[in-house]
């Protein structure tokens, strides 16, 4: 009888998980050390971070596509993700370069690991460097320079400081030299200072003693005294690079231009207050930001940034007067007549290359602005508190009046192209604004549970989708509220204490459409100072795909696909709410606002990411599990 009972038992309670219990992944991934912390990368590869060291996962292989172990544990401050890149750098050692300030990461020990291949391609330990100066991934040319002492060589060579450049495409080294001559007794001391700059011909190094330019097979083609410079930029001939000095303790910033032979093209270096947050090279001069610091973080009212335009003969400021922007500039776009800028403590203006104002007066507008972009009727701004088109050429409204509301936590928008109309949700309502003559209208409105605002706006087939964490609702072209859907929070507390990056289920299409946007190399890889088309995310994501493309390498070639593919989950959204058999996802379809799809995680605080993109759950299931889920199912 106690066998029989105990088969009961054993059956009720199958049969409890197969009801209730976590639903069945698509693949299952035992990393066989304690999980620490998950990233998803614009890749689409899920690399997680355990007491081994790292692994990278991809749901279309059923094993890990690397385990990295060497180093042992890895934290997150050891890990740097090299953007718009197939790159993860990660770090360990003790030991600190005596230019250890220049990078994120100070280990003594490096490693490169390309996460779409799940490739080990440098690593610091097999190629007998014993100290990192500095180490950087120079793209598009997809080459790593990196500066330090070998152990290489006899007693003078391993403590002289040394460069080399590495091919990461073929995986081995081009060229090396030293920056000083081994063994030569020199009160001098050389190290590396800031970024090099890779050009066609010749890779120019920042030194401690000076600049020193090398031609692709190490031999010296010139030698300055300009020191301690932190990076440089050059122009699209690449006859003129202008190089920046980081200046009491960084605070200010000195700028030196050069020629290709390594002389002075200023008779006087230019100083500006601050950090440059942006510097463009223009045909009629030098256009240049650079932001003082406040106390109180980087949106401190004590913040501002200063704008300049020099003239790139002698570096001399051509505007007499400088704009007062009173405030941080949070957007800085340069145009054919002027520079247009943005300041987040709100105000749009726009100057004249010759310094004159464009504007009548500066434009007000609201804290924070989250849009400025192009549309046929002129520039539309959206802030936490207002929105309005106005004239590019002269900043006069070309709406009757600004659409103002209450401060809000999240305002979407999108334009409604087969209605003529702009749609803006704020105040728990849609408002419409006429395209031809800016009337506005009140289009619908909503009451989302939890107090929550709208952060998703778009235009489907059948009406109007408004989406945030917990609803999903559709209107119809009137404005009628053809559905609402609410999926309850696992639970308010802690719903609010999880991590953003773990609970916000973000595209990745659209990180790297940011990152892009941001200029994530100064050399100019990725950065853009033009002002955008309003809602023109393709375009986004073609410039994206083109960028890796012309990389000859097959991770590169990997990302140029995936930019150009439509996403796998365009049609749904996700979201995490209580179902019958605990914390789950739902899988909730844009034009019906059903679930489509449950998968129980079966933890209160789970801790997963969702790649919309490729269409994938990653889960962390246990202590040193992941399982995926096949999302396009």
């Amino acid at each position: 009888m106690k066998i029989i009972s105990k088969l009961m038992l054993l059956v009720s309670m199958l049969t409890a998980y197969i009801s209730f219990g976590q639903t069945k992944p698509d693949q299952t991934y035992d990393l066989g050390a304690k999980i620490n912390e998950m990233t998803l990368t614009g890749t689409g590869t899920l690399i997680v971070a355990t007491n081994d060291g790292i692994s990278g996962i991809s749901a279309k292989n059923s094993k890990p596509l690397f385990n990295f172990t060497e180093f042992g544990a890895i934290k997150t401050e050891e890990m740097e993700f090299v953007p718009l890149s197939p790159y993860v750098i990660v770090a360990q050692g003790g030991g600190k370069g005596p230019m250890a300030g220049l990078s994120a990461l100070t280990g003594t020990k490096r490693a490169i690991i390309d996460h779409v291949s799940g490739r080990v391609i440098f690593k610091t330990d097999d190629l007998g460097w014993k100290q990192i100066f500095t180490f950087d991934v120079i793209l598009p040319q997809n080459k790593l320079v990196i500066s330090g002492l070998q152990k290489d060589g006899n007693a003078a060579e391993k403590n002289t400081p040394k460069v080399a450049v590495y091919d990461l495409s073929a995986g081995k080294l081009d060229y090396s030299f030293f920056l000083n001559e081994p063994g030569k007794v020199t009160a001098k001391y050389f190290a590396v200072t800031g970024k090099p700059l890779l050009l066609k011909g010749s890779l120019i190094v920042p030194t401690s003693q000076g600049l020193i330019s090398k031609n692709l097979s190490g031999k010296t083609l010139w030698e300055n005294k300009m020191k301690n410079i932190g990076w440089m930029v050059a122009d699209d001939t690449e006859k003129e690079i202008y190089a920046f000095e980081p200046v009491n303790n960084g605070s200010n910033t000195r700028i030196h231009k050069v020629g290709s032979n390594g002389a002075e093209l200023w008779q006087d270096d230019r100083k500006v207050k601050g950090t440059i947050s942006n510097f463009k090279i223009l045909d009629n001069g030098l256009a240049v930001v650079s932001d003082q610091s406040g106390n109180g973080g980087v949106m401190s009212k004590k913040n501002e940034s200063n704008i300049a335009f020099l003239d790139a003969s002698n570096g001399e400021d051509l505007w007499d007067k400088a704009p007062k922007t009173k405030g941080y500039v949070q957007h800085f776009y340069t145009m054919e007549d002027g520079i247009l800028f943005g300041i987040y403590e709100g105000g749009i203006n726009k100057i004249s290359y010759d310094g004159n104002t464009l504007f009548k007066k500066p434009l007000k507008t609201g804290e924070n602005i989250q849009i400025m972009a192009h549309t046929p009727q002129g520039l539309i701004y959206i802030t936490d508190e207002d929105a309005n088109i106005v004239n590019l050429e002269t900043g006069e409204q070309v709406w009757n009046k600004p659409l103002k509301y209450k401060k809000a936590a999240a305002v979407a928008s999108a334009y409604d192209e087969k209605n003529s109309q702009y749609l803006i949700s704020a105040d728990d309502k849609i408002y419409a604004v006429e395209e031809s003559t800016g009337d506005i209208s009140d289009f619908g409105k909503f009451d989302f549970e939890e107090k929550e605002q709208p952060n998703h706006m778009e235009i489907r087939e059948d009406g109007v989708f408004l989406s945030s964490s917990q609803n999903v609702a559709m209107f119809g072209a009137n404005g009628d509220e053809l559905f609402h859907e609410y999926y309850k929070s696992p639970s308010n507390s802690g719903f609010l204490k999880v991590a953003a990056g773990v609970m916000a289920v973000a595209s990745t299409a659209l990180a790297m459409a940011s990152s892009a946007r941001a200029g994530a190399n100064k050399t100019g890889f990725g950065s853009s100072n033009d002002l955008k088309n309003y809602n023109d995310y393709g375009k986004e994501a073609k410039r994206a795909a083109d960028m890796f493309a012309g990389i000859g390498d097959a991770s590169f070639k990997v990302m140029s696909q995936r930019f150009k593919a439509s996403s796998a989950t365009e049609n749904d959204q996700f979201i995490l709410t209580k179902l019958d058999g605990g914390t789950g996802l739902v899988k909730v379809n844009k034009d019906s606002g059903k679930v489509e799809k449950e998968i129980v995680l079966q933890d209160k605080k789970p801790e997963y990411k969702v790649d919309e993109f490729g269409g994938v759950l990653y889960y962390k299931a246990n202590n040193s599990s992941i399982y995926a889920y096949d999302l396009s199912k």
